[in-house]
């Protein structure tokens, strides 16, 4: 029949696969998901993130045609940029052991906390973000902002997961070897409450895997996007970046690409019936 039309047999078929594709409104209806899931996602999602977003509406699609889809729909993905993280370990005060070493699996919430410090720049000037992190559910459970880089914002951070969360005496809470988390007042804050410090290696990022892992997150995905004019315009982007995206809707392959608010409310009701 090809010959007979005097067309390639290839062309044929691409042809009747694009005119199938054209009345078939389940391609449809997936090309518009991609466009609402790209937008709701900041444009954020590569193609895995995608199918799993599509399989979750109930169209069974494998990577290979969410990245078909992806480019059908002008899709695109936002590409990182590179950052130095430093951390000042040059000091004479006290530090405690390693009580982690790299256990990052953690069967139960509030058991074990990971925290650490980054900057980001505005006209204005540094600001610096400390985070404290459930590694039960990779959740920002913790949080502060401040144009200083002091042990009072470590402090406030970790204040902030306390008054959150109310975790029992005999919690982890797990950092870099910082002179911050060093400090007498930070250390005072820990035991106050029961606390073990406990602190990575010298020189050793793997140790604070899952605290850089979010810095990363939070500045390839937000922040090299933003040109921000003041500290605070940038507090309230990084707010929004944490308490609206990334703990509620943004999905982690560790947590089977779930966002670790459903994750924890998940485990919960199992928890619940078992």
């Amino acid at each position: 029949m090809c010959r007979l039309l005097g067309v390639k047999r290839s062309g044929y078929y691409r042809f009747a696969k694009q005119m199938h594709d054209d009345i078939d409104p389940t391609h449809s209806e997936m090309i518009e998901w991609v466009k609402k899931i790209a937008v709701a996602a900041e444009n954020l999602y590569g193609s895995r993130r995608m199918q799993h977003a599509l399989n979750c509406l109930g169209y069974p699609v494998s990577r290979h045609t969410a990245r078909k889809l992806m480019r059908e729909a002008g899709v695109w993905v936002k590409y990182p940029k590179k950052y130095k993280v430093t951390t000042d370990s040059n000091h004479n005060k006290p530090l405690f052991d390693n009580l982690v070493k790299r256990q990052f699996d953690v069967n139960a919430p509030d058991q074990v906390y990971v925290g650490d410090i980054t900057y980001i720049w505005t006209r204005e000037g540094w600001l610096y973000l400390a985070v404290v992190i459930d590694l039960y559910s990779r959740k920002v459970v913790g949080w502060s902002m401040s144009s200083r880089m002091k042990a009072q914002l470590v402090v406030d951070a970790l204040r902030m997961a306390i008054w959150q969360r109310k975790p029992t005496a005999g919690l982890i809470m797990h950092t870099d070897r910082g002179s911050q988390y060093a400090s007498h007042q930070y250390r005072e804050l820990l035991s106050a409450h029961g606390i073990k410090g406990s602190m990575s290696s010298k020189g050793d990022c793997s140790d604070k895997a899952v605290a850089e892992s979010f810095f990363g997150s939070l500045k390839q995905e937000r922040v090299q996007w933003q040109n921000y004019q003041t500290r605070h315009e940038a507090q309230k982007n990084i707010l929004n970046y944490i308490t609206m995206f990334y703990n509620s809707h943004r999905p982690h392959s560790n947590l089977g690409y779930q966002s670790p608010n459903h994750y924890e409310q998940q485990m919960a009701i199992l928890q619940k019936v078992a």
